[in-house]
């Protein structure tokens, strides 16, 4: 692997050095729901990996053939009854589970939004997370040549994608039928994604109208056509410096005020890709309050 292509990866995918990998063990006190019946899906045949990285917040998981949603709900009495998916980044390689995860779920639960995380399906890696699969590198690359002669044609759809949009799917599916045990309208059921999790809640949001989200939040992800008058109610966030994705913010707003749905587009001077809540000192730093804005503008959160 060049060193080009090792930064192109390895940035992209959130990983610079494994400080540790252990297999899949759950310490989570909230309530975990398996998407699936017991072997119902095909098993990529290795253990899941859980890895805690440096320079990388929380857990990174990998190998992903079981997935699942991880509940968190609002204090008592908290509850607004709106609900939001979360489905974190990571190239369909891995899932930043905490940084776009947890984190999230966690913030919104506080403002009184019942949230859960999807570990949705990944593709088969290494176990040495700096062995990235060569699909992977192939897309890494396309994706930085194409940023860099700033190409507006769509990224092709990457290895892994189609499985994660059966679980974002499958996901708001089994939300829906527990709208009424979790206190949830099931109309005002949401989908954030952060990254490759933004690409899979695009799918969601311009797909079938059984599994389409009441509203999406898109984060530094990037287009899917065609895009339907219906689509949902789209939320749109990234930054201007974003190395991997420059343009990709406008391209989701343009197709989707163009087919005539609603959106609203914010472009942050300075960020980066995959920001997340971690403060930078930046404007993007305030994406979460602008978020909340917008949904109180839908009626979908108090002031």
């Amino acid at each position: 692997m060049s060193h080009v292509t090792r930064k192109i990866c390895l940035g992209m995918f959130g990983i610079l050095l494994s400080t540790a990998a252990t297999a899949h063990t759950s310490t989570d006190d909230q309530l975990i729901i398996p998407l699936y019946p017991n072997e119902t899906i095909g098993s990529l045949g290795v253990p899941e990996i859980r890895e805690h990285l440096d320079n990388v917040d929380g857990r990174m998981i990998r190998n992903v053939s079981e997935p699942t949603l991880e509940l968190f709900r609002p204090a008592p009495g908290h509850a607004n009854g709106t609900a939001m998916i979360v489905a974190p980044g990571g190239g369909f390689v891995g899932l930043g589970y905490d940084a776009g995860g947890t984190a999230v779920a966690r913030r919104l639960a506080e403002r009184g939004i019942t949230a859960l995380v999807l570990k949705y399906r990944t593709i088969r890696s290494a176990a040495d997370p700096m062995q990235m699969p060569e699909v992977h590198l192939k897309e890494m690359e396309r994706l930085m040549a194409r940023a860099q002669s700033g190409s507006p044609v769509e990224i092709p759809r990457f290895a892994g994608e189609q499985h994660a949009v059966e679980d974002g799917a499958r996901a708001m599916k089994i939300v829906r039928q527990r709208a009424h045990e979790w206190g949830i309208d099931p109309h005002r059921i949401g989908f954030i994604g952060f990254s490759a999790g933004a690409f899979l809640a695009t799918d969601l949001a311009i797909g079938e109208a059984a599994s389409r989200p009441d509203f999406v939040a898109l984060l530094y992800g990037g287009l899917r056509t065609p895009v339907p008058a219906n689509a949902s109610p789209a939320f749109i966030a990234a930054a201007a410096d974003d190395e991997y994705q420059p343009n990709d913010a406008m391209q989701l707003y343009n197709a989707w005020r163009q087919a005539g749905a609603s959106a609203e587009l914010h472009i942050y001077e300075h960020g980066g890709h995959g920001f997340d809540l971690k403060p930078k000192g930046t404007t993007s730093d305030h994406w979460f309050d602008e978020l909340m804005w917008w949904m109180q503008s839908h009626g979908l959160v108090g002031p």
